[in-house]
């Protein structure tokens, strides 16, 4: 006897999606790709190459802002919602309403839940102020002790 996956495959993880009320749609923008909605957040998901996860994410969670998944962008003093065509500052209930959205799409796709991200949300890109710049490459310090004269 073959033994049953705890793991849907992806057409059963979007029909368990829709019996617990997550809006689900075909996304233009990927081939393959699902728009997965509910309490304004959203994320695009397709079919998951590793056997153990029935989805992947194509886009991350954010907020559904004009038919567009909005990424959260940290900038250490706050956090930002970016689309292709704006960015504007999150509130808390957008926050709030990202983290819950993200918590139940992993427990209903049987996805793993890590404990960092079970604390808060997490954005998509960390820019910090302060360290803009810092990816620059610089020159070397001199090292006087590697000095060719010799003595």
């Amino acid at each position: 006897m073959t033994k049953k996956s705890r793991n849907p495959n992806f057409v059963q993880a979007l029909e368990s999606l829709r019996a617990h009320s997550f809006d689900v749609t075909p996304y233009a923008g990927i081939s393959g790709g699902m728009l997965v909605a509910k309490y304004g957040a959203a994320a695009v998901l397709v079919a998951a190459q590793a056997k153990d996860a029935p989805a992947a994410f194509a886009e991350r969670p954010g907020t559904l802002l004009s038919g567009e998944v909005a990424r959260l962008v940290d900038r250490g003093y706050q956090k930002f919602l970016k689309t292709s065509h704006f960015e504007l500052p999150a509130t808390a209930s957008q926050l709030e309403a990202i983290h819950q959205f993200t918590e139940e799409l992993k427990q209903v796709t049987g996805a793993i839940s890590l404990y960092n991200e079970s604390l808060g949300t997490t954005s998509n890109l960390y820019q910090y102020d302060r360290l803009k710049g810092r990816e620059a490459v610089h020159p070397t310090p001199a090292q006087p002790w590697n000095q060719a004269g010799g003595h």
